[in-house]
């Protein structure tokens, strides 16, 4: 009797999701026993030809990880979506938009136009950029299109299950693939983590005080974080009380703030508003100078709350063309 097939593809991230694969140490050696991978190019030599030679369904479960940016992506993210019964939006590029949907708050054009003209490390006096076309010696080589925006997998094809983080844990990653395999799993649609707030399982919650009174913020560059209290108490940014669990509070255990990849619970809409609504509400002063004093603690609203959501926010940017 054959293995199910599982495939595993990388999109517009960091590479994190593979490496937490890996991460699943001996544990791996039990899913390759189980199950037979079809498609993992990071890791084995698998061509786009090979997939598109399977019938469709064949694949039981794609963890697709990355957000989509590119022609490419968007055209690899519809082959697997027709090859597997489940589609896994694995990460938070993947599930919420991640760092690479950051640009969104830029058009397309001034990103390009940084990127190979006006950067500070840049050295190109032609203001050469890649050309989508190009042709040597016979063969045409075809690059790419990099699309308006980013966008998060479930806003290009059906999503069936999420599976949160920056990257994933292991633990998650080994429950999640378990369910897979007994076919004990949840209604579609599920984030496969736990749909509690991170606060829930942080080790310090019982330092957190029931009012937060913020009259500073601080980063932790610029000041020692006390590994005993609350982080957010002592006016450094967590995400903590906006953001689900089932990350294990890795950083906080790390002596660092939640950052939030692991999105919201299913009881929040946007993310980063949610947060930045208990913020604006627990600021101490009521004078305005005041207040922007504070506040200015926060360089980078955007990027402190939306840092892994703002592709799925609801401060989506609309594109004047197709995406």
């Amino acid at each position: 009797m054959s293995k199910p097939k599982v495939a595993f593809y990388w999109c517009a991230s960091c590479g994190g999701c593979e490496e937490a694969v890996v991460d699943l140490a001996e544990d791996i050696l039990g899913v390759v026993e189980a199950v037979d991978i079809v498609f993992w190019p990071c890791a084995m030599d698998f061509k786009k030809k090979d997939v598109e030679a399977m019938p469709d369904k064949s694949i039981v479960a794609t963890l697709l990880n990355g957000a989509i940016r590119t022609s490419e992506q968007e055209e690899m993210a519809h082959l697997l979506r027709r090859k597997s019964q489940f589609l896994i939006a694995y990460g938070a590029c993947s599930a919420n938009g991640g760092i690479p949907g950051l640009a969104n708050q830029f058009r397309l054009e001034p990103i390009l136009k940084f990127v190979y003209e006006d950067g500070p490390s840049q050295a190109n006096a032609e203001k050469t950029r890649p050309q989508l076309t190009s042709t040597h010696e016979g063969h045409e080589l075809h690059l790419p299109v990099l699309r308006e925006v980013v966008r998060t997998l479930d806003q290009v094809v059906d999503v069936d299950y999420y599976l949160p983080g920056c990257p994933p844990t292991p633990k998650l990653t080994k429950a999640a693939v378990g369910a897979l395999l007994s076919g004990n799993l949840p209604p579609k649609g599920t984030v496969l983590a736990p749909d509690i707030a991170l606060c829930d399982e942080c080790p310090r919650k019982d330092s957190k005080p029931a009012d937060v009174a913020f009259t500073e913020f601080k980063r932790p560059h610029q000041a020692v974080i006390d590994p005993e209290k609350c982080i957010l108490a002592q006016g450094f940014v967590c995400m903590g009380p906006a953001t689900r669990g089932g990350c294990e509070a890795v950083c906080v255990q790390g002596n660092m703030p939640c950052t939030g990849c692991f999105g919201p619970t299913s009881r929040v809409r946007d993310q980063g508003a949610k947060f930045l609504s208990s913020v604006a509400s627990n600021v101490a002063p009521r004078e305005t100078g005041e207040i922007d004093q504070v506040l200015a603690g926060i360089p980078d609203p955007v990027g402190t709350f939306y840092r892994y959501g703002l592709a799925k926010s609801l401060l989506r940017r609309k594109a004047s063309k197709p995406a």
